[in-house]
């Protein structure tokens, strides 16, 4: 076993954590504030050609592997939760099933400009209706000429409302189960009938568009259709193996820059003639911090390692992300408690890495479904 990071993924890690040191924590909490969308990030993140690590070189990407993609993740998710959520949703869900799964026609006009960050992307597999049980789609595309006609909506989308082509499933053959699922790619400036009907306030990661879709007569040509009718959700299983590693990622992020916060405020903070760090409570829970953050640090590592070795990891990204996200939740939470009353202010950053770490449990498979997915793995 290796544990040291490639010398070129180390670079990449450090380029990109220069870069939000200096442009993104500065705003991170007013782009929360604002609930704004801050584009002026990404076309920077598209000047450092990260916009597209794990995508093929050929068609505009950086030609990285998953355990660099994760890198990135998890340093814009040390500052930013919603830059970071935006980041990983326009790579792993919008832009990696074309990689893996387009025609070359359907990669040079619709991954290029995601990988190169000229469009920004977005995935819809959730519908209202449906939760954890995804599959049971209520949007049906049917024939209609030489393409499709999309009639339904989607629900908790990101990026949805900046994005220059979303990713769709939808019902091609009603009774089928999950070989009547099949991908669309959804232009939505050009499409008629595609709306983005809410763009939702949430308890965090404001400054990342969460929206509600409505198709209505959407024709969709048939070249845009992403591989075969009938294999939506086999790409979405194999998507999810990725995608799971991103929550991952960005868990580790979340835990990190939490954990950053309540060791540099503890070292300087005094009560009683001394740094409250030396105190044992402090200590104590400090030590647990930076230790549920390397835990989950190593599995999300071990995850994208064995994806990258082109090895099922269905186990490994559950485990991950389940080990990830409640880390994440509960460094923050701790850290909200090293700060006391500054803790519970928006003037510090832990109050906005708790409510971020949220939703880090429930969005790509709750935890609780994160246990059936290991349970079935382990054979139980």
């Amino acid at each position: 076993m290796d544990f040291d990071i490639p010398d070129e993924h180390r670079m990449i890690r450090d380029t990109v954590r220069e870069f939000c040191e200096e442009e993104i924590a500065p705003i991170a909490q007013d782009i929360e504030d604002e609930h704004r969308f801050p584009q002026e990030i990404f076309d920077q993140l598209a000047e450092l050609d990260v916009m597209g690590v794990p995508v093929d070189a050929e068609y505009g990407g950086l030609g990285g592997d998953q355990l660099m993609y994760a890198l990135v993740v998890e340093e814009l998710g040390r500052v930013s939760g919603g830059i970071g959520l935006s980041y990983a949703a326009h790579v792993s869900l919008a832009s990696k099933p074309l990689d893996m799964f387009g025609t070359p026609e359907q990669k040079e006009k619709w991954l290029r400009p995601l990988a190169t960050g000229e469009h920004m992307g977005a995935w819809a597999l959730t519908e209202p209706g449906s939760g954890s049980d995804a599959s049971n789609m209520d949007t049906i595309a049917e024939r209609e000429g030489d393409g499709y006609v999309l009639n339904g909506t989607k629900q908790f989308i990101t990026n949805a409302n900046v994005a220059g082509s979303v990713l769709v499933k939808a019902v091609t053959e009603p009774g089928a189960g999950y070989d009547g699922i099949s991908t669309f790619i959804v232009d939505p400036e050009n499409d008629d009938g595609f709306e983005v009907t809410t763009v939702w306030d949430k308890l965090g990661l404001n400054c990342s568009p969460t929206c509600e879709l409505s198709f209505d007569d959407c024709w969709i040509p048939e070249d845009r259709l992403l591989g075969e009718e009938g294999e939506g959700w086999k790409q979405t299983m194999k998507t999810l193996d990725g995608g799971r590693i991103s929550i991952a990622a960005l868990s580790v992020g979340l835990a990190q820059g939490a954990y950053d916060h309540a060791k540099e405020y503890a070292g300087e903070r005094e009560q009683f003639g001394q740094s409250i760090s030396e105190f044992d409570a402090i200590r104590d829970k400090l030590v647990s911090m930076y230790r549920k953050t390397e835990r989950a640090r190593l599995l999300t590592h071990k995850a994208a390692t064995k994806y990258d070795q082109g090895e099922r990891v269905s186990l490994e990204s559950a485990l991950a992300k389940l080990d990830g996200s409640e880390a994440a939740r509960e460094v923050a939470e701790d850290a909200v408690q090293v700060l006391g009353g500054y803790g519970y202010t928006t003037d510090f950053a832990p109050q906005r890495f708790y409510r971020d770490a949220k939703l880090m449990e429930i969005g790509e498979g709750t935890s609780e479904i994160q246990h059936l997915v290991i349970g079935r793995n382990l054979g139980l």
